[in-house]
């Protein structure tokens, strides 16, 4: 590859790192709270063997979409799920006016709650389909990113070009870094720029917009020209676009000052998490 070709996957890379951060916050957050009535010891295999089971999903999905990725019904269907999904916490977000980390919290408390006296192994299941629902975020939002970017020349892998692949690999397997070792960061990021928490899904949306517009220029439907979906003029609108958002969030958030310690989410994730 080029150096233009490897600054654009670098790039590309770059932004699904700092996302997967922002969407990893809060989904560390419920997984560190639902593990909480476990003895220190057994909360963290819990934790391990949840994300270590996230990692093979992650793996094994790839793959399988890697094959389905060229059908416009899935991408069509991926587009619509991250337009959903980003709608539905901005709008929550702006109807109730909560935090993603506060919602978070709510949420796992409550399973916490409810299944205080699950098992070990009972746990070690939640944990695992709480990742199992992260992922499918994260993997689709990064097959939208990853599939307008040029062929790198590394073969093919399904109907995946071998660079492609890669890139969503790494942007998955980062993520979990981030879920397990960075957490703390970005929910202390978060709470602190609560406005980053709408950013993050706002970018979310506009990457399904992004998907939405590779369908639309399938050969199949041919709604839009193949060549304005992989244009210089569309990339360089989309990235603008996204930068934008994440800026605006940034600005437009209001730094908050921490609160009392009981309340605060950094330290839940730092003492479930053993640090």
């Amino acid at each position: 590859m080029d150096w233009g070709l490897l600054l654009e996957y670098g790039w590309v890379l770059l932004v699904l790192v700092a996302l997967e951060g922002l969407l990893a916050a809060d989904n560390a957050l419920v997984l560190a709270i639902m593990v909480k009535h476990l003895p220190d010891e057994e909360r963290k295999k819990a934790l391990f063997y949840g994300l270590a089971g996230a990692f093979v999903f992650r793996f094994g999905s790839l793959f399988v979409i890697s094959y389905l990725v060229d059908i416009w019904q899935v991408q069509a269907i991926g587009a619509l799920y991250l337009l959903f999904i980003a709608g539905n916490h901005i709008f929550r977000k702006v109807l109730f006016k909560k935090p993603v980390t506060d919602e978070a919290a709510e949420s796992g408390s409550s399973a916490a709650v409810d299944k205080k006296k699950s098992g070990f192994w009972f746990t070690v299941l939640k944990v695992e389909v709480a990742d199992i629902a992260f992922a499918v975020d994260s993997i689709l939002a990064a097959v939208a990113l990853a599939v307008a970017l040029p062929p790198s020349g590394l073969g093919h892998i399904g109907g995946l070009d071998g660079g492609q692949f890669l890139v969503i690999f790494a942007g998955g397997f980062i993520g979990l870094i981030i879920m397990r070792f960075a957490a703390s960061y970005f929910v202390k990021l978060l709470h602190s720029r609560p406005g980053l928490e709408v950013a993050a899904f706002f970018i979310v949306g506009w990457v399904g917009v992004k998907l939405a517009v590779i369908t639309l220029a399938h050969p199949s439907l041919g709604v839009l020209s193949e060549d304005f979906a992989h244009s210089t003029w569309w990339k360089a609108t989309f990235y603008v676009v996204l930068v934008i958002i994440a800026v605006t969030g940034w600005f437009m958030s209001s730094h908050k000052v921490e609160e009392n310690v009981g309340e605060n989410p950094v330290k839940e994730v730092d003492k479930q998490l053993g640090k």
